[in-house]
């Protein structure tokens, strides 16, 4: 963790950042608690889950065990599944569509607690792949406001095997348009380039845990 905490502290240096204000979220998707728990030991308090079930299988006893933790949902979350999303996590990196802002909006007022969202891009206009379309990001978040979520910023994932860095740069862009801080960008194999280009949040899994199987 070392390693990849001096990295992120060396890209905000070049980009003329503080290292404080980039959010190291570690990615523990498909990690056992007994892998996870090392991090914590090292200081890390921020994890993000990619699936609403694999979190409530493994984080209540980690989160009762540990003081301070912080819990993100960065994979796509299905409308049915809101009210869990509600209760178990402290901030949402996929808010995409209309339909989702109503559950959220609801499940949030049955969990009494407002739970801060990242607005997903579909940056690199991919079918396969989930996130608001460009065009539909100022309605989106027209719709997030009047329904009372709080939105942080945007987030996105770019294409495999291209440059990332024009996509980072967009997202930059938007969020500065629409008068948004944060930027959800950046993952263990582009992280460095994502701090150069503004990133607030990187999400880096195999970089701290070791390659998926």
């Amino acid at each position: 963790m070392s390693q990849v905490r001096e990295k992120i502290a060396q890209a905000a240096k070049v980009a003329r950042r503080s290292a404080a204000d980039i959010e190291l979220i570690a990615i523990s998707k498909t990690k056992p608690a007994e892998a996870i728990a090392p991090l914590i030991a090292a200081g890390q308090r921020v994890f993000g889950e990619n699936r609403v079930q694999e979190a409530q299988a493994k984080w209540p006893a980690l989160l009762e065990a540990n003081e301070g933790l912080s819990l993100h949902l960065v994979g796509q979350l299905q409308s049915n599944k809101a009210e869990e999303a509600a209760v178990l996590f402290d901030c949402i990196h996929s808010l995409d569509r209309s339909s989702l802002v109503t559950a959220l909006a609801k499940a949030f007022d049955k969990a009494g607690r407002q739970v801060p969202c990242f607005i997903q891009v579909n940056i690199g206009d991919e079918a396969q792949k989930g996130g608001c379309a460009i065009a539909d990001v100022p309605g989106l978040l027209a719709e997030a406001s009047k329904a009372d979520i709080p939105v942080l910023g945007l987030m996105c994932v770019p294409p495999v095997g291209v440059e990332p860095a024009p996509y980072f740069a967009l997202l930059a862009k938007m969020a500065a348009d629409n008068g948004l801080a944060g930027l959800s960008m950046g993952m263990s194999g582009d992280f460095e380039t994502a701090i150069m280009l503004g990133a607030t949040h990187v999400r880096i899994g195999s970089a701290l845990f070791g390659e998926r199987a």
